[in-house]
């Protein structure tokens, strides 16, 4: 996918979030949290979630991971705040590769859902704990 001005939004985005990724480190208070990795590259992600309500009141991530990986999980951590815990849920992998800016490299693609897959599990974590209260 190119921009106007020969520079891939793809790229522009990811290198944003790389530098300046939102939402990074542990919450203090987190009712779940949970990790994810990939044995393929190495990538290790942790997924941090306060719930109120059933709604994603806050959202973080701890991440020693390539630059994707941690531009997905800001940005997923970003797009899921407010959030109600079955919409986060269902969330497909398009929105992660929605998120970094368009089609990422077929290699490249679990880079990108890792967060996802990892926010999806600590939503069913959390669901799974706290039902019947």
């Amino acid at each position: 996918m190119i921009a106007s001005g020969g520079m891939s939004t793809y790229r522009e985005i990811v290198l944003e979030h790389f530098r300046h990724p939102r939402n990074r480190g542990p919450l203090t208070a987190a009712d779940v949290s949970v990790e994810g990795a990939n044995p393929l590259c190495g990538d290790r992600v942790r997924i941090e979630l306060r719930v109120v309500d059933e709604t994603i009141a806050d959202a973080g991530f701890t991440a020693d991971a390539c630059v994707l990986c941690v531009a997905s999980a800001s940005l997923l951590t970003e797009h899921v705040r407010g959030m109600r815990t079955a919409a986060a849920r269902d969330l497909n992998d398009a929105i992660a590769f929605e998120l970094v800016g368009g089609s990422v490299p077929r290699p490249r693609e679990r880079c990108a859902t890792l967060p996802l897959d990892t926010l999806r599990r600590a939503v069913i974590d959390f669901d799974e704990g706290h039902r019947g209260r």
